[in-house]
């Protein structure tokens, strides 16, 4: 791996990763990875992510080109396929600068036949691709607890050891190239499915009468948590989706992948197909570009709830949230046939022979 000279009394030579996309996930794998003591160099085509790679003590470019021309690895962490299209065979791409031998990592959530035309189209110029999608959120990328499923040449993926223990907790060799995609999907079903069950439990508990932040406590220290309950449950508490660690309009993209992955096979997906109608309504209600988290505000519009901000900030629950957890007035308690010692009936019981 290619190593940058050091003049006589430096410490050990510093191995050069490339990482193209500095979003949520790219940033935190470069962040990282500086952190673990490698050089970084970087392209994004925001020009403030490249500012903030550049106070990492990274090296930012002016192409994907330049990235791919200076690094024998290179990690790619993409939003869309447009994006996918234009880093790899675009104007100055990564085609344009790796030399034959570079192993590109590529991280990003696509459908399986891009990840396959990328891998071949690439393969013809002597260019290795690995299919290594990520598992976590970006709020767990950044403090390193995600999972790297790696698939592809397994000389390849042995060679990049040291870079996934540089950005990720752990890395998972899942055999022949495109596996690491099929794990994904089945990853985001169940965190499509798992993060709108969180927000239903907060709403339920909230309806219950119950102190939100009871519900977390409790809740995740048994057997009905989840990692989605854990990561987003905070972010439901407090009502603010502002710090996306997963945006809702990106998101929209993944559930379109696991969809027809999964339409394409015939495989029955049915909790996934009824998850999928609260993430377009999120999106629809103006969510786009907050966490995936913001499905909570939808249920709470549904339940005719004020939001967890305006509930929060007022430090009571309003009166629907306390009528409607069963017990706020006498008139309730006497419908429900709890009001007094004479309203409740016997139980019949049958005479001992």
């Amino acid at each position: 791996m290619q190593t940058r000279n050091k003049a006589k009394g430096e410490g050990p030579a510093l191995q050069t990763v490339g990482q193209v996309g500095l979003g949520i996930m790219g940033g935190a794998y470069a962040k990282h990875l500086r952190a673990a003591g490698f050089e970084v160099v970087g392209f994004d085509v925001d020009a403030q992510r490249r500012a903030e790679l550049k106070g990492l003590g990274g090296t930012a470019v002016k192409s994907v080109a330049d990235v791919s021309s200076r690094c024998p690895v290179v990690i790619t962490s993409l939003p869309s396929l447009e994006a996918v299209d234009a880093a790899f065979f675009g104007k100055d791409g990564l085609l344009d600068g790796a030399p034959p031998g570079t192993i590109v990592i590529e991280a990003s959530t696509l459908p399986l036949e891009v990840k396959l035309g990328v891998r071949d189209v690439c393969e013809e110029r002597g260019v290795i691709v690995l299919d290594c999608p990520i598992s976590g959120t970006g709020a767990q990328a950044a403090v390193k607890d995600i999972s790297v499923y790696a698939s592809g040449p397994k000389a390849a993926v042995k060679t990049c050891e040291a870079v996934f223990s540089g950005f990720a907790r752990s890395m998972h060799y899942c055999g022949e190239y495109g596996n690491g995609s099929k794990l994904k999907f089945i990853a985001n079903l169940l965190v499509t499915i798992h993060n709108l069950s969180a927000a239903e439990a907060m709403v339920l508990g909230r309806r219950s009468g119950l102190d939100l932040n009871l519900v977390y406590d409790v809740i995740r220290d048994g057997a009905g948590t989840s990692r989605m309950f854990e990561v987003r449950g905070p972010l439901m508490i407090k009502g603010d989706y502002s710090q996306a660690t997963m945006k809702v309009d990106v998101y929209q993209k993944d559930i379109d992948i696991i969809g027809d992955y999964a339409a394409a096979l015939h495989c029955p997906t049915p909790l996934f197909e009824a998850s999928k109608a609260y993430y377009s309504a999120a999106y629809a209600q103006g969510y786009g570009k907050e966490d995936t988290a913001a499905i909570h505000a939808v249920l709470e519009r549904m339940a005719g709830m004020a939001s967890a901000a305006n509930n929060q900030a007022s430090g009571k629950s309003s009166a629907a949230d306390r009528k409607a957890s069963g017990g706020s007035s006498a008139a309730d308690r006497k419908a429900s046939g709890g009001s007094s010692a004479a309203k409740r009936k016997p139980l019949k019981t049958r005479k001992a022979s």
